[in-house]
């Protein structure tokens, strides 16, 4: 603890605008606990003042946002696929976060730094969907002053806790990260194994081409073709039917009939689609395909 007051005295605000500014860039660096210890130290005077250090982390915030939300201006679902991809559910990950922010909008930034990964997804949502910019930094700063302000006012409230636990690591610092990284890579572990139980388990369901599709539709044998992503627009496959993940089967009821149903969704591995298409063959519907690559395989052989 001794050796580390002087290290934040000196360079306090510069660390904590870095250490911000990287993790809400997307580094596996967390900020979190840095204010908290922050915050601490600010209380008992060896430290950067509190205002001071909510003002720099409020900045970082906004500096790294900033850059996602004109990145999804620019390049949209590109972007919050490349995001995705560093996520252990690729897939899910891409329908959640635009569920939320088609769900709440820009209010979404005020919770989303609270939420695992979710920051630069919403402020990513913020400039696919065009949100205007004052609004976008209005929702985006009061969010971030949020975050940092609960983590400061933590370290203020339990300074003398965060003292002990600094004073533990400082003696036990082997003990302490070896059951850090053992904890990490057990939660590690179990995501794979759920997300590869998820994959072998829809690989079940049958894919029809974008060819095998386009074939139908110029025979007249449309099949009913259900979207399942979570923002319904002008890229949709023409003559599909915006239908939720988690909607009730019943409302198909009278769409089904006798037709064979296609899904897609823009989500790796068709996964979404493929987890509708399981849903249906349990309602007693075998004919119902995912369709494969999904709408970027649809877009990739549109002409023009």
């Amino acid at each position: 603890m001794h050796e580390l007051q002087p290290l934040i005295q000196q360079h306090g605000l510069t660390l904590l605008f870095f250490n911000v500014l990287l993790e809400q860039l997307g580094l596996p660096i967390p900020a979190y606990p840095a204010l908290i210890v922050a915050g601490a130290l600010a209380l008992q005077g060896s430290g950067v003042p509190l205002g001071q250090a909510l003002a720099v982390a409020v900045c970082a915030c906004l500096i790294a946002d900033l850059i996602w939300f004109c990145a999804g201006r620019r390049y949209g679902g590109f972007m919050l696929r490349s995001v995705c991809k560093v996520s252990l559910s690729p897939d899910s990950c891409i329908r959640q976060s635009q569920s939320l922010y088609l769900r709440i909008g820009p209010r979404a930034l005020l919770i989303s730094r609270f939420l695992p990964g979710a920051s630069a997804l919403t402020t990513t949502m913020a400039g696919m969907t065009r949100t205007p910019l004052p609004r976008f930094l209005a929702y985006d700063c009061a969010g971030a002053a949020l975050w940092a302000g609960s983590a400061l006012m933590l370290g203020s409230i339990f300074s003398n806790a965060v003292d002990r636990i600094l004073g533990w690591l400082t003696e036990y610092a082997s003990v302490g990260v070896s059951v850090l990284l053992g904890a990490f890579a057990l939660f590690i572990a179990w995501k794979l194994w759920q997300r590869f139980s998820l994959l072998k388990r829809t690989a079940r369901v049958p894919r029809i081409s974008v060819d095998e599709l386009r074939a139908r539709l110029d025979a007249g044998e449309p099949p009913l073709i259900l979207d399942v992503r979570a923002q319904f627009d002008d890229e949709a496959i023409p003559g599909s039917i915006a239908f939720s993940l988690d909607g009730a089967l019943d409302e198909l009821r009278g769409s089904l009939e006798d037709k064979d149903v296609v899904i897609y969704c823009a989500c790796p591995h068709e996964l979404s689609a493929a987890m509708l298409a399981e849903r249906l063959q349990a309602f007693g519907h075998p004919r119902t395909w995912a369709l494969s690559g999904g709408l970027d395989a649809w877009r990739a052989q549109s002409p023009g």
